[in-house]
C-alpha cells in the first residue's frame, strides 16, 4: 500500500463546518499536525481527526501535500528489498501490504513501537502496523520486542505469578500503596475531562478532580503505569477518586473503540458502556458489603 493513499481528507458529515483527516500514526507527525491545527480534535468513533472551519479541507490538503513532499517516495520499495534480502521470521510478525506485529500486551513493546517511525496501532485488528520504510528500525529493535512478547505470554506470566507468590507480597503492597495516593499520570498536552467518569489502564473507571502543573520526574512509577514512557517530563499527575454510583448511571457511554489510537499514549479514554456497567456492579457490591457490616454491628445492641 502506497503511504500517500493512507493520507485522506473527508468532508464533515454534520452541520458544523469542517473536515476530517486520516493518516498513519507517527508521534512526530501528530505533533506537527497539532501545531498546524491547534483546534483539531480526535474523533475516536470515526478514528479520524476533525478540523473545524469552512476552509479546513483545503488547509488539510495543503498540509498533506507538504508532508508527502518530505517523504522519500522510494522508501517503502527500499524497505521491501531489505526485507527480501534479510527477512525476519517470527510468530509475532506477519508480512502483508505492510509489516504487522501482534504480541501479548507489554509496556515495553508499546514504548518500543511508539519509537519506530510511522508505526501505528490498528485498534480494529488489534495489531501494530509498520510500513516497509521502517523495516530497518523495526529489525534493529526486534530482539527487544520478541523478548518482551515471550515474557508476557500467558504461560510465562502464570509461572512468574507462582514464583512471586512464594516470595511474599512485596509487589502487591507497592501497588496498594500507590493506589492510596490517588494519582494518575496524564499527558500535559492531552488532559482528561474533570468531574466525569473516564477509564484508565491501572485503576479502571475513575473521576479526575484536579490536575497538577509540575511534570513527573520519578521514572520509578512506570512500574504501575504501562502507558508512561521513559521520558516522563511530558506527563503530569491527575488526582482521582472513585465515581459515585449515580455518576456512573448518568454518564453517557462512549463507543468501545473511541480514542483507540491514543490509548497507549495518554492512558485514559471515555468510558464505554461495558466499562461503566462493570464499575457500577463493583460499586453496588461495595454498598451491599457496607450495609451488611452495619447490620452486623447493630445486631448485638438490638438483641
Amino acid at each position: 500500500m502506497e503511504l500517500s493513499s493512507a493520507f485522506q481528507v473527508f468532508p464533515s458529515d454534520s452541520e458544523r463546518p469542517g473536515a476530517y483527516a486520516s493518516f498513519p500514526y507517527d508521534r512526530d507527525l501528530v505533533r506537527r499536525f497539532r501545531e498546524t491545527f491547534p483546534r483539531a480534535r480526535w474523533r475516536g468513533a470515526e478514528e479520524r481527526w476533525f478540523v473545524p472551519g469552512t476552509t479546513a479541507a483545503r488547509r488539510l490538503q495543503v498540509w498533506i501535500s507538504q508532508e508527502l513532499e518530505t517523504l522519500d517516495r522510494y522508501a517503502d520499495a527500499k524497505g521491501r528489498d531489505a526485507f527480501a534480502f534479510d527477512p525476519m521470521a517470527s510468530p509475532y510478525l506477519t508480512v502483508a501490504d505492510d509489516l504487522q506485529v501482534r504480541t501479548p500486551y507489554s509496556r515495553t513493546i508499546v514504548d518500543v513501537m511508539r519509537a519506530i517511525p510511522w508505526a501505528w496501532w490498528d485498534s480494529h485488528n488489534r495489531i501494530w502496523r509498520v510500513p516497509f520504510r521502517s523495516y530497518e528500525e523495526l529489525r534493529r529493535r526486534w530482539p527487544e520486542i520478541e523478548e518482551a512478547a515471550r515474557r508476557n505470554e500467558p504461560e510465562a506470566r502464570r509461572r512468574r505469578r507462582e514464583e512471586q507468590a512464594g516470595h511474599g507480597s512485596g509487589k502487591l503492597e507497592r501497588v496498594q500503596a500507590e493506589r492510596r495516593r490517588r494519582r494518575y499520570p496524564v499527558p500535559g498536552d492531552d488532559l482528561p475531562p474533570l468531574d466525569r467518569p473516564v477509564t484508565t489502564f491501572t485503576w479502571g473507571v475513575v473521576v479526575f478532580e484536579d490536575i497538577e502543573a509540575e511534570p513527573i520526574t520519578d521514572a520509578a512509577v512506570r512500574e504501575f503505569y504501562p502507558h508512561l514512557p521513559e521520558d516522563t517530563g511530558g506527563y503530569v499527575w491527575a488526582r482521582w477518586r472513585l465515581p459515585w454510583l449515580q455518576e456512573v448511571y448518568r454518564a453517557k457511554p462512549a463507543p468501545e473503540d473511541e480514542g483507540g489510537d491514543l490509548r497507549p499514549i495518554r492512558g485514559w479514554w471515555p468510558a464505554s458502556r461495558d466499562e461503566l456497567q462493570d464499575r457500577a456492579r463493583r460499586l453496588r457490591q461495595v454498598e451491599r458489603a457496607q450495609r451488611t457490616r452495619e447490620q452486623a454491628r447493630k445486631s448485638p445492641a438490638d438483641a
